[in-house]
């Protein structure tokens, strides 16, 4: 590859992971985070923050841009996605950490050294134990609370989370296959198909899609979680339960501030939620935090393919929005809570026709591309196969 260590994009393909990417590319990036993460915990470094904070984006965006984890690979897709994840969430902290002016301080510390803390302080994502996760609501702990019976606990269920994952997404390629199973994508929507028919047959690959990404979150914090405990030795209460089972949701508010995953609201309230709330109140605080997600989304799929349209995330997010705060609105006209099963229903109703666009992103991104996460399904292939194309056919016998 033609280019040099300071070279904005590459003049030529990209460079597989290896040791030379390791040095060159991608540990910069994880050493001045950490470095800022220091930073943020003493008084006295908010302009040091702030100078470095440019340095730290453009070594994310360097090994983004330069490093290709799974060589055009479609099976190993993934790998990409994840690196381009972390690479985000290391951007979104630290411009994060760039505007706090006063140092971040924790609750309980397990040893008296910073550096210990600023180690924590990079993983944990949603602020437990540490003064800026104020007004995080954690679902309760049902999960045992013994270092040797959580370490079992949240191991199997990594193993159980990465087989529903591997069913799910068997599942989802089977509905499309010449579609699914490349790199350039295809769409959820059958346009041979009757407009019904069509939504309800995209509805339901939206919904496999959805669980899908439930069950992929939900394996790899186990897997955090696991290391977390067995090998640094942290405290199972460092690691609180990440979903409270979202299906169960009575409003949209319900679903995206406490029943789904929260590892990423504290950034999406800071880049999005503050500034456009600083000028629109209330309503704007709501639908920037919705459109920084919606952006974020965005960035990921078109890292993997720049040929979706720049506008479908931050639409379906930002509708998202439009649902809270509509529901603010209902209850301060009728001095009642969106909820039961009313709620319930709207929910849904909602998560659907938004979440069938924002499914149908990925699916042209060709984010379903990739193998089944550890391939702990491969097994069941011919069984989801065969009842997902009886489906696909029933569906399609009664459009006709």
């Amino acid at each position: 590859m033609s280019t040099d260590i300071l070279g904005l994009l590459p003049t030529s393909p990209t460079l597989p992971f290896d040791t030379y990417t390791l040095a060159v590319h991608i540990l910069p990036v994880f050493l001045s985070f950490y470095v800022v993460a220091v930073l943020v915990i003493l008084s006295g470094t908010h302009m040091l923050r702030i100078a470095l904070c440019p340095l730290v984006i453009f070594l994310a965006f360097r090994a983004t841009t330069f490093v290709d984890s799974f060589c055009r690979d479609s099976q190993w897709a993934q790998l990409n996605i994840g690196f381009a994840l972390v690479m985000l969430f290391i951007v979104m902290r630290t411009l994060e950490w760039m505007f706090l002016k006063d140092p971040l301080k924790r609750h309980v510390k397990s040893a008296s050294l910073i550096l210990i803390d600023a180690l924590d302080l990079t993983m944990n994502v949603r602020g437990v134990g540490w003064n800026w996760s104020k007004g995080l609501r954690l679902p309760p702990e049902t999960r045992p609370t013994s270092r040797p019976l959580f370490a079992v606990y949240v191991l199997l269920s990594a193993i159980y989370h990465s087989f529903i994952c591997g069913v799910l997404h068997i599942a989802i390629q089977t509905f499309a296959p010449e579609a699914f199973t490349v790199l350039s994508g295809g769409t959820i929507f059958d346009d041979t198909l009757p407009p019904l028919i069509r939504y309800i047959r995209s509805s339901i690959i939206s919904t496999l899609a959805l669980l899908a990404i439930y069950s992929a979150i939900q394996m790899n914090y186990d897997v955090g979680a696991f290391v977390g405990v067995t090998v640094i030795q942290q405290d199972p209460a460092q690691w609180p339960p990440l979903f409270d089972e979202p299906w169960k949701a009575t409003s949209l508010r319900d679903f995206w501030s406490y029943r789904w995953h929260q590892l990423v609201r504290r950034s999406f309230i800071t880049l999005g939620g503050w500034p456009i709330g600083f000028v629109f109140g209330r309503v704007g605080y709501i639908l920037g935090s919705f459109l920084a997600s919606g952006i974020l989304h965005h960035i990921v799929i078109a890292l993997h393919n720049r040929s979706v349209e720049w506008w479908n995330m931050p639409l379906s997010f930002g509708m998202m929005a439009v649902a809270v705060i509509i529901e603010q609105m209902f209850t301060r006209m009728t001095g009642n809570k969106v909820g039961g099963w009313i709620g319930r229903v709207w929910t849904i109703a909602w998560l659907l026709i938004w979440g069938n666009m924002m499914v149908d992103g990925f699916a042209r991104a060709g984010l379903f591309a990739s193998s089944s996460a550890f391939g702990t399904a491969a097994l069941t292939k011919g069984i989801v196969a065969h009842y997902v194309t009886a489906l696909d056919k029933w569906l399609r016998m009664c459009a006709s």
